[in-house]
């Protein structure tokens, strides 16, 4: 297979949940097939996505902050393909009104399940249905405790695993067996969602390699406390014995992003236990995850990479992350041992915010491109490693990421030095104030810069401002919600972006395009 890379190339960046489509999310259905058409015809390589798995309410709807590191979001699966699969009829998919900008995560929720517990119904009365599950189970064991967590969830009125009767918290053996038993009719349902989204990606990916278009998965290194991954796994995880709490949370220090840093609180990995059995655990959880992630994806942007070299500890009772401390992370022996077992592993390392030189070395020494934004490029200071002329070409560069603004809203932005907008404009060769046009400057750069792949925001291709940014670090509300509505990813936008790709030496590649899907494990 052609590693997108080790080849000039680029590509687009837009989440699942943003693609157009008349259920209100995007899904897994004809809008990515057609968005992988709009691909091809830009004359890109690859397509950006970002976290998959089932997204919580109380944190924002966050793809980062899923209940579950290896389950996919029932809302991406798509009502269009339920119907090839003669799992619901034609008329009773059809939604009420929904924006085509914006994801209304409780109304959509509502609907999806309706159609879901329709697909249910029938997919019973197939004479395969036993079948199909089991086959499932045996490549997705781990289903079966998500489901498990799910049904707990709703017996327990949506309290934390963690506030769950001892027995059950804990995982005892006959509590875990009695609670399959009696909520086995909650249980099937939810393995059931996973077997659809799983069969659905799998048809996406293989439109995806017949049309030579490689798909970048979003990895976060850490899991969210509440989830199926910490109650499953407790023992690999910084947490009280005995109330199954964490001691120490995820973050990191203060930066440009904030002065007091980031508290994510999310649990912490034992990397540094000491006890055997624990590292040979937590690394085999390590190799299921990525097993599973190189699944969907060709290519995974690892977040928060720094983590692995050092990770910043919070004490879970501090308010803010001011105060931490850091604590070495696994290192080079862990990717070595990953790249083994999985027999090789092409990964993006997000080295934003506090890199030292440490890091630096673990990603150079692995030979992993780092992330180069040009937003952050144009301080003033000639030896920043964001300008286009710092860039390395063994990275990868882009106008912004889900947590920027947009690069309109960057140049409207009022908070934004002058300075720098007039530097930006510089190195375009435009003397002008216009934002008008600002994106397409930007693209310019990173299309024409050293950097083997260029990845591109949707909302930078299309020229948005602010009001279509994906995220606001540090804010709770109204994050996750913009969708591209269909009609701008026409043949017009494609041809200029092709025309920009090929002057720049980007064009897809034509060699190695018949690269198979590798094995369910």
């Amino acid at each position: 297979m052609v590693n997108i890379l080790q080849q000039r190339s680029s590509g687009i960046l837009l989440p699942i949940f943003s693609l157009p489509g008349p259920h209100g999310i995007g899904d897994l259905g004809p809008s990515a097939l057609r968005f992988i058409d709009f691909l091809k015809d830009s004359g890109q390589s690859c397509w950006q996505i970002l976290p998959i798995g089932p997204v919580n309410p109380l944190f924002g709807n966050s793809p980062y902050m899923s209940p579950s590191a290896f389950a996919g979001s029932p809302l991406l699966i798509s009502p269009e393909t339920l119907i090839t699969q003669d799992l619901v009829r034609p008329e009773e998919i059809k939604p009420p009104e929904f924006s085509e900008y914006s994801v209304d995560y409780g109304r959509i929720t509502r609907h999806k399940n309706q159609l879901l517990a329709l697909a249910w119904q029938r997919f019973q009365r197939r004479a395969d249905r036993s079948e199909l599950l089991s086959a499932f189970i045996h490549h997705h064991p781990w289903c079966i405790d998500y489901a498990l967590f799910v049904a707990l969830k709703e017996r327990y009125r949506d309290q934390p695993w963690y506030e769950w009767p001892e027995e059950i918290r804990k995982r005892g053996p006959e509590a875990l067996t009695q609670a399959k038993t009696a909520l086995k009719e909650r249980i099937d349902p939810v393995v059931f969602n996973q077997y659809l989204f799983f069969s659905q990606w799998q048809q996406l990916r293989e439109y995806a390699q017949q049309q030579d278009i490689r798909l970048i998965g979003d990895l976060p290194i850490y899991v969210a406390l509440d989830s199926a991954d910490v109650w499953v796994n407790q023992e690999i995880f910084q947490l009280d014995p005995i109330t199954g709490t964490p001691t120490d949370v995820a973050g990191v220090p203060p930066d440009y992003f904030s002065v007091t840093g980031q508290r994510w609180g999310n649990p912490l990995y034992r990397w540094t236990t000491g006890d055997t059995a624990i590292q040979t655990k937590l690394w085999d959880w390590w190799e299921h995850r990525l097993r599973l992630n190189f699944l969907l994806a060709d290519t995974l942007r690892i977040d928060h990479f720094r983590g692995f070299s050092a990770y910043w500890a919070v004490d879970a009772m501090e308010e803010t992350a001011i105060n931490g401390r850091w604590l070495p992370g696994p290192g080079q022996p862990f990717f070595e041992e990953m790249d083994q077992r999985l027999g090789g592993m092409s990964i993006i390392a997000e080295d934003l915010g506090l890199i030292t030189p440490e890091v630096a070395r673990l990603r150079d020494n692995l030979g992993y491109p780092g992330m180069k934004i040009l937003l952050f490029a144009f301080d003033g200071n000639p030896q920043n490693a964001y300008l286009p002329y710092n860039i390395e070409k063994n990275s990868v560069v882009y106008t912004g990421t889900h947590d920027n603004d947009t690069a309109v809203g960057w140049f409207l932005n009022p908070e934004v030095a002058s300075a720098s907008k007039q530097r930006a404009k510089r190195f375009v060769n435009r003397l002008d104030d216009q934002a008008g046009s600002f994106h397409q400057e930007l693209i310019h750069l990173a299309l024409s810069s050293p950097a083997n792949l260029a990845i591109l925001p949707m909302q930078d291709v299309l020229g948005f401002g602010n009001d279509c940014r994906l995220n606001v670090p540090g804010v709770l509300a109204n994050n996750w919600q913009w969708r591209c509505a269909g009609r701008y990813l026409n043949p017009e936008t494609a041809a200029w972006l092709h025309d920009l790709t090929e002057l720049f030496g980007r064009l897809r590649p034509l060699v190695d395009c018949q690269a198979q899907v590798p094995p369910e494990p």
